[in-house]
């Protein structure tokens, strides 16, 4: 991928779009603002403010494509608040000098004490210029501290700009379409005497999953999945695990709870940019009111990336591949309805996600070059890569999608998703529905969990190295398009992909409590 600065700088029409200063924007402070307060042991992120102010045309409109307009115009907030540190700037120079000349005076006069001994004159002269120094002194920690306070009000606006979008993105709200995978089941309906069940209704005919009791105990949104389902489940975990570790990815097993601020320096937000809760905050007890507050991980993403926040990684570890697998949680507010119906959306979920270091593809040294199989662009093709194994072999019609500047979250500079074709969803997008993503990230979680790499043949240099992440299989959305797509109205039985059978006791269909099951448990 072109680097994202250069390739906009070396347009000229789009030095004259971007760099243009908007008036009307400045002393205008409607950005959204963070929710937490970043502890002292927390990483302090390393934000290129300079970039954004030299380009604050170029962010101001990447937050208008990504639906973040609430922050459009935090660069020209930023650019004002410089330009109050300058001016603050300049005037704690002129107070240090003015300072300095006082401590002169002082030396000066203290090497002639000697010689003016009594004089009450020069003694008067001298209690003044202590006075002077010292108001110069109160004088120039109020500037400091006013310094300060503006740097904290720059860093943190910065830190809530989304990542700039790759020019591999379409710009706007329809993604683009990159490929199939698997033949439709159905491509015309019309034509086809074949019976197609919802998940929610095989569910309950095969004694797979209990919305109903999950909705006493829980709510709505929450299930149980029963016998052969809790079954498929893991199978589904194993399978997705086997083929990762075979490309050299290393298992982790990640915390379900990590910090608010871990979680924000991700791009996960307690809000999103309308205003809906996300994620679920853990209540503190009151003698726990001064830690800082703790979030259920929505992704096993998050704890990934904040193994490493401040650490320095060796190049020679890079790519740093890892794979885990955990429960994730999601607020996800809404109505209900075909979107949310069963287990397509979902508060609690198992998920096991991709998630990598590499070096960033703009490293600059004398007779360095990145390995080809080493760059944010072969990481990011090989999570594609695993992703398409698994739901080609699980048997699912899907399609790839490159996806657009709206659908990309605050950390992503580039997403792919995949859908799979679910018939209970006919009727809204044609039956497709995401069940994995993969997305690009360059610097943007490492900058603002400071994590760094050292770059030996770069002169040791310390940079900040990418990170990328992806799912690897989603178990909810898998699961279900698994019995829609393989269910047998003929026998009432869901046919189990070959690859799972290893981890279903070699049972190669699902049956409901009349049928007996074929295999051996």
């Amino acid at each position: 991928m072109k680097s994202l600065k250069s390739s906009f700088l070396s347009c000229s029409a789009c030095r004259t779009r971007f760099f243009r200063r908007s008036p009307e924007s400045i002393n205008t402070r409607t950005s959204a603002r963070r929710t937490y307060t970043r502890p002292t042991f927390a990483p302090k992120p390393a934000i290129d403010i300079k970039h954004i102010r030299q380009n604050p045309g170029l962010y101001s409109q990447n937050c208008i494509d990504r639906n973040y307009a609430a922050h459009s115009k935090t660069p020209w907030e930023i650019i004002e608040l410089h330009e109050q540190w300058l001016a603050l700037q300049h005037s704690a120079r002129s107070l240090r000098e003015r300072n300095n000349e006082v401590r002169r005076k002082l030396a000066n006069a203290a090497s002639r004490s000697g010689d003016a001994e009594g004089d009450v004159h020069q003694t008067n002269d001298k209690e003044a210029t202590i006075q002077k120094g010292k108001a110069l002194k109160a004088e120039l920690s109020v500037v400091e501290e006013r310094e300060a306070a503006l740097q904290d009000e720059m860093e943190n606006l910065a830190q809530d700009l989304p990542n700039l979008s790759s020019t591999n993105t379409p710009v706007g709200y329809n993604p683009e379409l990159i490929e199939y995978i698997n033949e439709h089941p159905e491509p015309e309906p019309s034509k086809s005497d074949r019976v197609w069940r919802s998940h929610v209704h095989i569910g309950a005919e095969l004694g797979l999953i209990d919305f109903g009791g999950a909705a006493q105990t829980s709510g709505w949104g929450w299930y149980y999945l029963l016998n052969d389902g809790a079954m498929l489940e893991q199978a589904l975990v194993q399978y997705a695990l086997s083929v990762a570790r075979t490309r050299g990815w290393k298992v982790v097993s990640p915390p379900s709870m990590v910090y608010s601020h871990i979680a924000s320096a991700c791009g996960f937000q307690p809000r999103d940019q309308n205003g809906e809760q996300q994620v679920y905050a853990i209540e503190q007890a009151e003698k726990d009111k001064a830690k800082p507050p703790l979030v259920l991980a929505g992704t096993a993403e998050i704890p990934l990336a904040g193994m490493k926040a401040g650490q320095t990684l060796e190049d020679s570890d890079l790519p740093l591949k890892t794979v885990g697998v955990s429960r994730c949680y999601r607020a996800e507010a809404g109505a209900r309805g075909v979107d949310t119906k069963g287990l397509y959306r979902v508060h609690e979920f198992t998920k096991v996600e991709m998630f990598a270091w590499t070096l960033p593809d703009n490293v600059e040294g004398e007779h360095f070059v990145t390995p080809v199989n080493s760059t944010s662009e072969a990481i990011f093709d090989e999570m594609l890569s695993i992703q398409k194994e698994i739901l080609q072999s699980l048997g699912l019609h899907c399609r790839v999608l490159e996806m657009p500047t709206t659908d990309l979250g605050a950390s992503a500079t580039r997403k792919r998703d995949i859908e799979a074709y679910f018939p209970s969803r006919r009727e809204k997008d044609d039956g497709w529905g995401e069940v994995t993503s993969t997305s690009m990230c360059t610097d943007y979680q490492s900058r603002r969990l400071h994590t760094r790499v050292r770059v030996e043949k770069a002169n040791r240099r310390l940079d900040f190295p990418y990170t990328l992440n992806g799912t690897a299989l989603a178990v909810p959305r898998v699961l279900a398009a698994i019995l829609e797509n393989h269910w047998n109205e003929h026998d009432y039985t869901v046919t189990i992909p070959e690859v799972l059978r290893p981890w279903m006791g070699g049972v190669d269909k699902i049956r409901g409590n009349k049928h007996e099951h074929t295999g051996s448990y």
